[in-house]
This record gives structure tokens, sequence and C-alpha cells, in this order.
């Protein structure tokens, strides 16, 4: 295992993440089985004490669950020269099979554990605590995912030596790798720029109209979900293509670097940002006629809609200035 300081900090982030909700689960279904805000009995008092304690842990631990993501691949990406073979952070991932399954993992989470925090912050805005049941519901199965990702990423980094020979990025992204990194690189550019404007465009309009109308609601959520997974697969298929200006340089990675100016750490923040705020916006949507939040959960819904617009209309802007002022120019 190399043990460099932000190894050794991801490894402690994730022991603290996957040991505080398992504390955290473990009062959750305690109170799933017995709460009861009409009852005024002890053990009622007991669990709305813990309910304040394991929220405000929650919060913090998962704030530092999304920050170990964009971690997580500085640190790959900072290891690769160890490497024979790794030009990025692909590479790195590539050196043992534990590799890509921890970064997916960590990407769900990352999208899961964004949404509780919605949730929570709109539960603890209403006097009732009107989304109890949801918010442990939905931290119950983040817990299981939490923990599987602590055992992956120790896998991980116990698997890895400096003196594995691994894949460069040209590679594992490449049309003839045989891979879901190489099927996303074989993705046709001209259909997957049709996919990217028209998904944006989408998202954009419903969420005018639902800041607006407080219509299409639901349709925005969608909209802002489906358009993280196409410009996702559009980073690959024909975006980064501008930046790196060769046509068969298709590297999600290579952006973090400093030759691109860092500019993925942008880009990739401001679509998951985008995107966290999108889909909460449709799971707070069958909760906005509950009584203690009927006044709170369209204003949060409003905030939220604001950041997806705000951080996709950047996404977009990045891209269509790169698309225009690269010198390659893609057919």
């Amino acid at each position: 295992m190399i043990l460099q300081p932000a190894v050794l900090a991801l490894l402690l982030i994730a022991l603290l993440v996957a040991g505080m909700g398992l504390y955290a689960g473990y009062y959750g279904m305690r109170i799933l089985a017995r709460w009861d805000p009409e009852s005024g009995s002890e053990l009622q008092l007991e669990l709305e004490r813990r309910t304040y304690l394991v929220s405000t842990i929650m919060s913090y631990i998962l704030s530092f669950e999304l920050m170990s993501l964009f971690l997580f691949i500085y640190t790959a990406d900072d290891l690769h020269p160890l490497f024979t073979g790794a030009m990025c952070a692909a590479g790195t991932l590539a050196v043992n099979s534990f590799g890509y399954p921890v970064l997916l993992l960590k990407i769900v989470n990352f999208l899961l554990a964004g949404v509780w925090l919605v949730v929570n912050y709109a539960d603890n805005r209403g006097y009732d605590y009107p989304l109890i049941k949801v918010k442990y519901e939905l931290l119950n199965v983040l817990v299981v995912l939490l923990v599987q990702e602590c055992v992956l990423l120790f896998a991980y980094f116990s698997g890895v030596k400096p003196d594995i020979i691994t894949s460069c990025c040209g590679s594992l992204f490449s049309h003839e790798a045989g891979s879901f990194s190489g099927d996303l690189a074989s993705l046709p550019h001209l259909p997957m720029q049709i996919a990217f404007f028209t998904g944006m465009a989408v998202t954009a309009v419903s969420g005018v109209i639902f800041y607006v109308r407080r219509r299409a609601g639901y349709l925005f959520s969608i909209a802002a979900a489906v358009t993280f997974l196409i410009s996702a697969a559009s980073v690959v298929s024909f975006i980064c293509l501008y930046f790196y200006e060769l046509p068969t340089h298709h590297c999600p990675f290579c952006l973090l670097q400093k030759e691109y100016g860092h500019i993925g750490y942008v880009m990739y923040a401001t679509l998951f940002s985008g995107a966290v705020a999108g889909i909460g916006t449709g799971v707070l949507m069958p909760f906005r006629t509950v009584g203690s939040l009927i006044r709170i959960i369209p204003e949060i819904q409003r905030r939220l809609t604001i950041v997806t617009l705000v951080c996709y209309l950047l996404f977009s802007a990045i891209v269509v200035w790169k698309m225009f002022f690269s010198a390659l120019k893609l057919g």
C-alpha cells in the first residue's frame, strides 16, 4: 500500500463516514420502528434528541463524503507517475480490479449523499419532523453503500504497488478497447452533440417554467438527471477532444491536469452540483402539501432550481467556448 498523506486522508475519511453511518443507521432503524410524534413518552423524547444528534453528525460526515470524491480523483491523478504506463488517473485506477468500482460507487454515493442533505435540510425546517421516516429510509440505503465503499477503498489501496505495470488512458478510452470506456469513446460525435444540447435546453426551459409558474417540477428533475448522464458520456465522446485538440484522445481524466488549467475540476463540480440540486428538487415534490412544509419546500425548490440552472449553464458555456476556439473541428 502507498501511504501518502492524501491516501491516508481518504482512508480516514472512509472509516469515519462508514463508522458514523453505522451509528446513525442503528438509530435510524429505531426511529423507523418506534417513532410516534403524538406520544409524549420517554422513548419518544429520547428519539427526538437522538435525531438532532444524528442529523448534525450526518450533515458533517456526508459533506466530507462529497469532498472525498474530488480528493480521490486528485489522488489517483497525483499517483500516476509511480506506475509504468500510466499517464493520468485512468492508469492509476486500472492498477487493480477495485479502482473503477470505487470511483463509480463514490459517484453514486455523492449523488445520494447530496439528496439526503437536501431532504434533511427540508425536514429540519419543519416543526413536526415531517420527513423523518423518509430521510432515515434513504439513510439506511446510503449507509450500506458507504460501508461497501470503505471496504472497496481499502481493497484498492492495499493492492496498489509501485512496481505494477498498468494501461495508459489512450488504450483504456479507445474505440478498440472492447470495454465500457471504449463504448463511450465510440459514441458518434454528432448525435451526442445533439443529445447534449437538447438535454441542456430541456432542462433550462423546464427549470424556468418551474421557477416562474411552479409547474413541470418532475419534468425538470428528470431532465436534470438524464442530462447529467448524457453530459458525462459526452465528455468522453466529444467534449474532451476539443480540449486536447486530438480526435483520438477520449480520456476524461487528463482534463484535471495542469496542462489544461485543471478545467476538469470546474466542469465536474458544476455538473455534479447541478445534478444533485435537480434530483433533490424532484425528491421534494411529493411533500409540497405537507402541513408544516407547505411554504418551506417551494422556496427550497426554487433555490435548488437556480443552482441547477447556473451550474449547467456554466458547464455548457465552457463546452461551447472550447468548441468555438479549439483548433480541432469535428465533422
